[in-house]
């Protein structure tokens, strides 16, 4: 079993193996974490300027934005394990 990337758009990936959560930006807690992350200097901007529809929060307290919908991204997710298991 190998590292498995998972795109989050705009030929960018994180590793599946790495992420917690993926959701959507748009509350206010997502916001703090998103900020927080920021000052913290643990905030990797993946939209390349686009509206932000995903935030992916890993194990190592690192917040990844993407302009690709959690949806999109879950769904990758899911269908790189099936493919896996194959």
């Amino acid at each position: 079993m190998g590292l498995q990337l998972i795109n989050i758009g705009f030929g960018n990936v994180v590793s599946a193996s790495r992420v917690i959560s993926i959701v959507s930006p748009e509350s206010a807690p997502i916001k703090r974490i998103v900020t927080v992350a920021r000052d913290n200097n643990k905030l990797v901007d993946a939209t390349y300027g686009r509206r932000t529809r995903a935030v992916i929060i890993t194990d190592s307290d690192h917040v990844v934005l993407s302009a690709v919908q959690p949806e999109t991204v879950g769904q990758r997710v899911v269908s790189h394990d099936e493919l896996a298991e194959e």
